[in-house]
């Protein structure tokens, strides 16, 4: 088995940080491209206070391109991000 393959149930329910060690929340769903066989996206729920939530206003269920990942272990790291959000569609933009 190729070693970065990772069983799809393993991004669920993880602690997200930013890479600059933000608390950002919990992966909450994932979203994939069938016909590419690739994560297309990480959802994660923002938590109250946490640094995604004063990015989009405590909303939850915010879609974060799976381009944004760095890393998946026992937490997940993403992309430190200063830009806007999409509060329209909730997603990051890098």
């Amino acid at each position: 088995m190729n070693s970065n393959v990772l069983d799809m149930t393993e991004l669920v329910g993880k602690d997200v940080f930013t890479s600059k060690g933000s608390y950002c929340g919990k992966s909450r769903d994932i979203e994939i491209n069938l016909p590419k066989f690739k994560v297309r996206a990480l959802v994660v729920d923002a938590a109250k206070g946490s640094y995604l939530s004063k990015k989009v206003g405590g909303k939850k269920g915010v879609i974060v391109p799976y381009s944004m990942v760095n890393a998946v272990s026992d937490v997940i790291v993403i992309k430190h991000f200063s830009g806007q959000v999409d509060t329209d569609t909730e997603e990051v933009e890098g």
